[in-house]
């Protein structure tokens, strides 16, 4: 028995390029960013963020492309897939990116320019900590390995 699942939450870093494959196949991809704070040797506060590659398909990619922007937090559950090709001087390139399975907006819509409403697909409080996310999802649950 095996297991690739990946749970990211983090921000897109542009808008989603979406195509179509063919005439029932929707392809949408972006870039996510992670962030990690750490402590130095120093004593300073430290930021790093992670870039990934994500690759969403048929109506979850059509979803993405009506309601995600630049900038929006979504929490993403896929698994990981690395794949090659040939460049134009025929070096062997490699590339692993997250196909997502389901997302979820995370943000505050804006709905008019009047304000801000909460996205009423996500039900979290603003106080909620990622770990509190993953323990209501049942994600937590004893494995059987």
């Amino acid at each position: 028995m095996s297991v690739n699942k990946v749970i990211l939450i983090g921000r897109l870093g542009k808008d989603p390029e979406v195509r179509k494959i063919n005439a029932t196949t929707t392809v949408c991809n972006f870039p996510l960013a992670t962030n990690e704070s750490y402590k130095n040797q120093d004593g300073t506060y430290t930021e790093q963020t992670e870039w990934h590659n994500i690759v969403m398909w048929r109506g979850v990619a059509e979803r993405a492309e009506r309601i995600l922007k630049k900038g929006n937090t979504i929490f993403v559950e896929g698994k990981l897939r690395t794949r090659s090709w040939e460049d134009k001087e025929n070096h062997k390139r490699y590339t692993t990116e997250i196909v997502v399975e389901n997302f979820q907006l995370l943000d505050k819509r804006e709905q008019g320019g009047t304000g801000t409403q909460p996205n009423p697909e996500v039900k979290i409080e603003q106080d909620t900590k990622v770990t509190d996310i993953l323990d209501d999802s049942g994600l937590n649950d004893d494995l059987p390995f």
